[in-house]
């Protein structure tokens, strides 16, 4: 007996698109579950060094919310490589400003940080509001398992 073993022939041909409805979600909840979707740990065939994974589309991420005390204590660090160059921002501006870049950040931190990881963040589309321009792919609603403690 041989175990089946998947090619790297056609992948891209036969990737899904799925939609996420993010209003009301937890961001880290989303994120993990988004990120497992993207990295094809969904999908039976899963193989740990091809990207078996398939497009997602996130929308209202303006809606989504964090628990705790996240939403007064998270800060997104980042530096201009010059010297005292370190810029810190809190979420709730960065959630005012710009709500896709938190949701992106947040799956991109649950991917491989490698070639293969910026493969499969390539895949992701982040929307603040309700509206998406990829009607053409015929996205399917993807819905996610709700936590207990989620209100």
């Amino acid at each position: 007996m041989s175990t089946y073993f998947p090619s790297g022939q056609g992948l891209p041909q036969n990737r899904k698109w799925h939609v996420v409805d993010a209003s009301g979600k937890t961001v880290g909840h989303l994120a993990s579950e988004v990120a497992a979707v993207l990295s094809g740990k969904r999908n039976p065939q899963w193989t740990p060094f091809l990207d078996m994974g398939d497009h997602v589309i996130v929308v209202n991420a303006r809606k989504a919310m964090f628990t705790g005390s996240k939403q007064t204590d998270k800060v997104y660090r980042r530096h201009t490589l010059y010297p005292g160059g370190l810029r810190e921002t809190s979420v709730t501006v960065m959630f005012a400003k710009h709500p896709e870049r938190v949701i992106e950040s947040a799956v991109k931190g649950m991917l491989p940080k490698t070639k293969l990881g910026r493969a499969m963040a390539k895949k992701l589309k982040v929307y603040a509001d309700a509206e998406h321009p990829h009607a053409a792919q015929l996205p399917e609603v993807l819905d996610l398992p709700s936590r207990k403690n989620q209100k």
